[in-house]
């Protein structure tokens, strides 16, 4: 794995995935929702050149496949011929010479044919096999390329792309691309060497038919040029569709309780319709115009067949030809618009992976995080964090955070409040490197934290946010993800640490209790006490809380604050809190307005300053006497 990680793949000392701060939930970014997805399709030569270049380590086993292929080809277009020769030989003898028919020379014959056949048949099988094993070997280089390029991608790309959306991409085209190059790739080889072998024995057996067989498919496939450039476009806005309705689904999924209280259901259920019918209408059209190209290819070829049948003929009265050759000419005929026709039926299979190669390429283009500096920090760390003149924004016109300098010392626990948009998230992501700053520096230690990987960063950061994250697992599991050689006594001794031990007996199954996939099985508390034993686990040098009991009930939130206090015992500790009489006992509290740091000190000395947390503090315990009287 990348030592260049994100968000969604955090160490595991860092237990948490980071919340995505109200600061800067622009729903912008450089791949938004539907960026670069458009109804247009991209140029679609480029795009399939780009695809067929990931077969390239596969080139030796295309070598031959392609070698296979041909001799198979060979074989079967021979075919027609020679059993035109057993015709003649019936012909000659039955009809022209009135003598009996040699039946052990056209056994001999049948029998050449029927090698011929049976070689076309192992080849052709022996070709398709290895193609298969190349397209799949191909696709999970694809895929993996995909999947190691997630971990690069800055925080920024995950905040204006909706989840639904990138699953899709990672997922479903990444499916179709492998549908499509399975399906197309081994019948494109044989066709086309079935067509040029095909004419090459048409002109062998007559020219003249050749010609006259030729003649109509430069307008034939004229016709499938100007369907096929129509259809990409609706290949296109088919996976758009599709990741838009897959991004919908999974939205109103996470949120269906929320869905439920509010009445919302009819809307999402024609919010689900809408899009439901716009990819109706993309896949309806994508299918309908590219199902145009067979009807064309099959009347090309009966008027084919009928124009052979004619001048066939008529060359037979004339002596320019045998029997035996127009049998095999017509063969050769149905053989001929065969692979064309078949050829034609595949461009939509083709266009289609086209267009998920395309939203595929999209995300592997997307720009990376700088890569990481071969620095280190010092060993061990002592969990100094200096803010030296830092600044940063997340939009070039609305400076956020400006000349802004702190530091926090060895072991300290540093408390940040202000309203909503000030920038505390913003802060902590900017330890974190989710994001990296614009001016000035931070330091760790002294070390700037650019100068080192930003794995080695993370591996001493632990983070306890307001949302929390379990994964479907046991109880025992989901605490020892803070760190992966935790042994028995370890997790016993987080649990028992962080109060997680006093409610886990009261489970059937204690600690191998399992969790569903939503959690929904403990309560806000619980999980909260689980993800603190997580980071108590880890044991980091620095500790981030955010928000970390804006969700529990009072009494809960006792056992939280003890768990935390425990947690941030000798740690240097940022704490992000709105309900301010949970970070009285910090040794700094810093307040915060539009990205500046307005005020700092202890708990008693800002309220003596009747400042601005002055002002906060008044109103949320006013709010909460007004509360308590209205009760």
């Amino acid at each position: 794995m990348s030592n260049a990680e994100t968000p969604t793949n955090t160490p595991v000392k860092a237990n948490e995935r980071p919340k995505y701060g109200p600061e800067h939930r622009s729903g912008g970014g450089p791949m938004g929702h539907g960026a670069g997805t458009g109804e247009k399709a991209a140029s679609f030569g480029p795009s399939l050149k780009r695809l067929l270049g990931h077969l390239r380590p596969e080139r030796p086993l295309i070598i031959l496949v392609v070698a296979m292929t041909a001799i198979a080809t060979a074989l079967n277009a021979v075919g027609p011929v020679i059993l035109g020769q057993a015709t003649n030989l019936i012909f000659d003898a039955a009809v022209t010479n009135h003598v009996k028919i040699d039946f052990p020379a056209v056994a001999q014959v049948l029998e050449v044919a029927a090698a011929c056949y049976f070689g076309f048949f192992v080849l052709s099988w022996l070709a398709g096999f290895i193609i298969n094993s190349i397209v799949q070997r191909s696709v999970y280089r694809l895929r993996k390329q995909v999947s190691e390029k997630i971990p690069r991608l800055p925080l920024k790309y995950f905040d204006g792309q909706p989840r639904g959306e990138l699953l899709s991409r990672v997922t479903n085209d990444v499916d179709n691309i492998s549908q499509s190059l399975q399906q197309t790739l081994a019948q494109i080889l044989t066709n086309l060497f079935t067509v040029i072998g095909v004419v090459a024995m048409m002109f062998y057996v007559s020219w003249v038919l050749a010609l006259v067989a030729l003649v109509t498919i430069p307008v034939a496939m004229s016709v499938v040029m100007v369907i096929g450039k129509r259809s990409q476009k609706l290949f296109a806005k088919t996976w758009k569709s599709t990741g838009e309705l897959n991004s919908q689904i999974e939205e109103a999924y996470t949120g269906h309780e929320l869905v439920t209280v509010f009445g919302r259901r009819r809307e999402i259920a024609d919010q689900f319709k809408a899009k439901n019918a716009e990819l109706f209408e993309a896949s309806f059209g994508a299918q309908f115009i590219s199902g145009i190209i067979m009807p064309v290819m099959f009347f090309v070829g009966n008027l084919n067949y009928v124009v052979i049948a004619v001048v066939g003929g008529l060359m037979v009265i004339s002596g320019g030809l045998t029997v035996g050759g127009v049998q095999a000419f017509i063969q050769y005929a149905r053989m001929f618009t065969q692979p064309l026709t078949s050829l034609a039926s595949m461009a939509n299979l083709l266009q289609s992976g086209v267009a998920s190669a395309e939203r595929v390429f999209e995300v592997l283009d997307v720009e990376e995080e700088t890569p990481d500096a071969p620095g280190a920090l010092p060993s061990p760390v002592r969990g100094e964090v200096a803010f030296e003149d830092i600044g940063f924004s997340y939009d070039p016109d609305k400076p956020l955070i400006t000349d802004l300098s702190l530091v926090a010392e060895p072991g300290s626990t540093v408390a940040i409040v202000g309203p909503t948009g000030a920038g505390k998230t913003t802060l902590v992501n900017l330890i974190l490197r989710f994001y990296d700053v614009q001016a000035g520096r931070i330091t760790i230690d002294g070390v700037d934290i650019t100068s080192v990987p930003r794995s080695d960063l993370r591996s001493e950061i632990g983070m306890v946010l307001q949302d929390t994250w379990l994964f479907g697992g046991t109880i025992r599991d989901n605490i020892a993800y803070g760190r992966e050689d935790a042994t028995e006594a370890d997790i016993l001794e987080a649990a028992k640490a962080t109060y997680v031990d006093r409610f886990v007996h009261s489970l059937p199954d204690g600690y191998n209790t399992m969790i569903n996939d939503e959690a929904s099985n403990l309560s806000a508390g619980e999980k909260q006490l689980i993800t603190i034993a997580r980071a108590f686990l880890a044991d980091p040098s620095i500790l981030i809380l955010d928000e970390a009991t804006s969700s529990v009930d009072t009494r809960t939130e006792l056992l939280v604050q003890r768990a935390m206090k425990n947690l941030r015992a000798d740690r240097t500790s940022f704490v992000i809190a709105h309900r301010l009489s949970t970070i009285r006992d910090a040794d700094v509290i810093l307040v915060m307005e539009h990205g500046a740091i307005v005020e700092q000190g202890n708990h008693d000395d800002l309220l003596a300053a009747k400042g601005a947390y002055y002002r906060l503090y008044r109103s949320q315990f006013a709010a909460a006497a007004v509360d308590e009287d209205a009760a």
